[in-house]
Parts: C-alpha cells; sequence; structure tokens
C-alpha cells in the first residue's frame, strides 16, 4: 500500500479523486489554443511512451488523448522525491493502485525518467497484468530510452514528438488559396528564425522564450541533471555547434577552443543529442571506395534555440547564414515527418568534394534531396548527377525558392519543390517516401 505522503501527493495532483470534476481538471492541463499534433496517441495495453525535448508538448500530447476518454486519468509526477522513493516496487505500486483507483484506469507518468530504472519499472507494470493502462512522457533518451529500450521492447509504443512542425502550423490557418499561400511563406519565415516551440510559436515575447529555454536546457539539464562541472565549456560548445550547423564536426578544433579534451567534447555533444537539443547525422555509405565514412555533420532540432545560441533574429533576407538556416530547417522537417526506428538520414560526400544535403532511406526507397537557398533554375547540380549516377534513388528532391517541371533521370524521378511543399512531396501522395 501507498505511504501516506504518496497519497498525499497524488491527491492534490488528482483532484477528481476527492469529488473535484475530472472534465474541468484535465481541461485545465491543455492551453488556450490546441495545434492539433500529426501523432495519434493510443491508450491501450501497451505502455504510450512519448520521448522528445523538454517543452515540445509531450505532456499536452497526452492530455488531450486523455480528454478523449470516458473515465479520469490518474497522474504521477515522477519529478516528486516521494513519488520517486515509491515508485520502486512493481507489486507494491499496483497494490497502492487498487486503493486509489479502478482497472482500465490510465496512468499517467510525467518526465519517467527520474525514476530508479524507469524500464524495469514499467516493464514490471505490464507484466503484471493488473487491467490499468499506462502512459508516460520522458525529456532525455539517455535516462529513459537506454533504461526502456530492451525491457519495454513489445510493451510500448513509442512516440518522437519535436516541436510543431510546418503542416502542423499551416493546418491551424485558413481563408482564400492567396491568403494561405502568404501564411505560408510567412511561417516558413518564422520557423528559419525563431523555430517550432509551442510556447514559442504562441507567445508574443519569442526572444526571451527561447532565451528561458536555453537556459533552462544549459542550467538545468547541463548542471543538475547531468553533473557536468564545466558548465562554462559545455555552454561555449553548444554555441561552436550552432555557428557550425550543415558542417562535420571537429572534435579536436572544438576542445581546442573550450579547453576540453576530445573525448570529453563528444560526450558533452552525445549529451545534447540525447536531450534532443542537436543530432548529429552519418554520412551515407554506399560502397563506394571515394566516399567520406565516418565523420558526422551537426544540426539543430529547433532553428529558434540555434539562433538564441548564435546568429540572432534577423529576417532570413537581411543575414548571410540564410542558406545554413533554410538547410537546418529543412533537416528538421524530415526529423519531424520521420520514424526513427523505421527511417533513416544520412549526407552524401566523396572525398573529390561532391555533396548531397540528406539522404533519406526507408525501407529499400533511397531518396536524396538537395536544399538551395535560391533559384535552381530547373537544373541539377553536378554532385546530384554524381548521386544519381552511382545509386539510382528512387526519388531526387531539390528544395529552392520555386517549383520547376519534374524530369527523369536515368531511373531517377527529379522533382522541385519550395520549403512549403516539402512535406507533400516528400511523405504524401501517391510518391510519398513510404
Amino acid at each position: 500500500m501507498f505511504q501516506e505522503a504518496t497519497n498525499n501527493i497524488l491527491l492534490a495532483d488528482n483532484p477528481w479523486l476527492e469529488g473535484a470534476s475530472a472534465s474541468s481538471w484535465i481541461g485545465r492541463q491543455l492551453p488556450e489554443t490546441y495545434v492539433q499534433r500529426s501523432q495519434q496517441i493510443e491508450l491501450g495495453d501497451r505502455i504510450a511512451l512519448v520521448v522528445g525535448p523538454r517543452q515540445a508538448g509531450k505532456s499536452t500530447l497526452l492530455w488531450k488523448a486523455m480528454s478523449r476518454l470516458e473515465s479520469p486519468c490518474l497522474f504521477v509526477n515522477c519529478e516528486e522525491p516521494t513519488i520517486r522513493h515509491s515508485a520502486t516496487s512493481p507489486a507494491l505500486f499496483t497494490q497502492g493502485l487498487r486503493s486509489l483507483v479502478p482497472p482500465r484506469t490510465v496512468v499517467f507518468f510525467e518526465e519517467v525518467q527520474h525514476l530508479q530504472d524507469a524500464g524495469l519499472f514499467l516493464k514490471g507494470l505490464v507484466d503484471r497484468r493488473s487491467g490499468y493502462r499506462f502512459a508516460a512522457t520522458g525529456s532525455s533518451s539517455f535516462e529513459l530510452e537506454s533504461k526502456t529500450r530492451e525491457s519495454l521492447a513489445g510493451r510500448a509504443s513509442r512516440h518522437m514528438l519535436l516541436p510543431f512542425s510546418f503542416r502542423e502550423i499551416q493546418a491551424t490557418q485558413s481563408g482564400p488559396p492567396a491568403q494561405r499561400a502568404r501564411a505560408a511563406a510567412k511561417t516558413i519565415e518564422q520557423l528559419m528564425v525563431f523555430g517550432g516551440y509551442p510556447r514559442v510559436h504562441l507567445g508574443e515575447n519569442k526572444q526571451a522564450i527561447l532565451t528561458g529555454l536555453v537556459e533552462s536546457f544549459v542550467i538545468r539539464d547541463a548542471s543538475d541533471r547531468f553533473r557536468i562541472k564545466r558548465i562554462d565549456a559545455f555552454r561555449r560548445l553548444l554555441e561552436l555547434m550552432a555557428s557550425q550547423i550543415g558542417n562535420l564536426c571537429n572534435y579536436s578544433e572544438w576542445a581546442s577552443i573550450t579547453e576540453i579534451s576530445a573525448d570529453t567534447a563528444r560526450e558533452y555533444a552525445s549529451l545534447l543529442c540525447e536531450t534532443h537539443i542537436t543530432r548529429l547525422i552519418q554520412p551515407f555509405v554506399g560502397g563506394k571506395r571515394a566516399e567520406i565514412t565516418s565523420t558526422p555533420k551537426v544540426y539543430f532540432l529547433d532553428n529558434g534555440i540555434r539562433n538564441r545560441l548564435f546568429g540572432g533574429f534577423e529576417l532570413p533576407d537581411r543575414r548571410p547564414d540564410a542558406g545554413a538556416l533554410l538547410e537546418n530547417l529543412v533537416f528538421t522537417e524530415i526529423a519531424k515527418n520521420t520514424n526513427p526506428l523505421l527511417d533513416s538520414i544520412h549526407f552524401w560526400r566523396s572525398k573529390s568534394g561532391a555533396e548531397v544535403d540528406f539522404v533519406l532511406r526507408s525501407g529499400d526507397t533511397l531518396v536524396g534531396i538537395e536544399v538551395k537557398a535560391g533559384n535552381a533554375r530547373g537544373k541539377l547540380t553536378r554532385s546530384a548527377h554524381s548521386f544519381i549516377d552511382a545509386y539510382s534513388p528512387e526519388r531526387f528532391v531539390v528544395v529552392n525558392d520555386r517549383d520547376h517541371a519534374a524530369f527523369t533521370k536515368r531511373n531517377t524521378e527529379v522533382v522541385f519543390c519550395t520549403p512549403t511543399d516539402l512535406q507533400q512531396t516528400l511523405f504524401e501522395g501517391p510518391a510519398a517516401l513510404r
């Protein structure tokens, strides 16, 4: 049975247990303006596990799913020390649940990575077949997925939630076609500069909100959670990575500038990936001896976070890094619309200098993507020709500032699209990636 302190916390966090309106309580957890997400959450026999960066809307997504249920859920805040202490034995925790809520209730673990051996604990809850349903959020792959990947095999439906995508924002816009087209172009501009974090998109003082987000990542995650002692070096490394989006990682240079070892620079870069701030993408290796085969490239999963760290918030047409910003935005849109368990994102570069920005592989399907900040004039670059000649991908997509007629080179369909049409071009319709 739960200790009295645990009971008191659960009663305080779940006022419906003592007679308050459950629907009103759940309604208060949802924002005044809700943007529909592309992920569909099913609250069934498997754990609904939602991971992603802090403040990307993971809890909101689950609250929205639970607002559609006929019965209320039990909210469990895993950051509470008393909860962390009591959520160690699946058997005792299940016994405590029976004293509070009936079977089929959804038990919602917020920030479950704070629990000791979170994966084993959740596995134990599912394996007891108690009749309860479970949902959980987590903001760190390092602490959550490494503990749950093996133990939750076959027991969880995993969802990666990143900041708003272009299509999610576009779905909230209405009006005649010309008005929607202008709004879409404005959305791309805003995503390039301020990114897609929900609070940033919906808030007024976007720069201040981004500053707060960066400080919470650096101070709370790096200092408090990961116990990093050289916060100054960690912050400086983050700024260096922000200044080099789309470039090959140079750990030796980063280590020299930040006055840490190359191994420590690699460790810090890995932590930034695990907390969904950055992502390192590996080169596409197709077996050609002239290819670069080891050094990854660095991208940020949100342009706004990157610009807060380096570059500022001038509009794209007023800044020298507009091309890098567009390339990073295209990467974020690809990441938001692919499944990391099923799809892989790479880049291709030969030792002679030929390069393709992104290579997507989904099953047996291969797609090359090149990003051009200006007008591609309906023509392929030499690098694109080299990649198509070498690998004959199903499609090659050129993202530029206007549409051009598609054509076929050998057996590869070559398509030109604007950033506003990227998702439709890659992921929708009969020629979609999947």
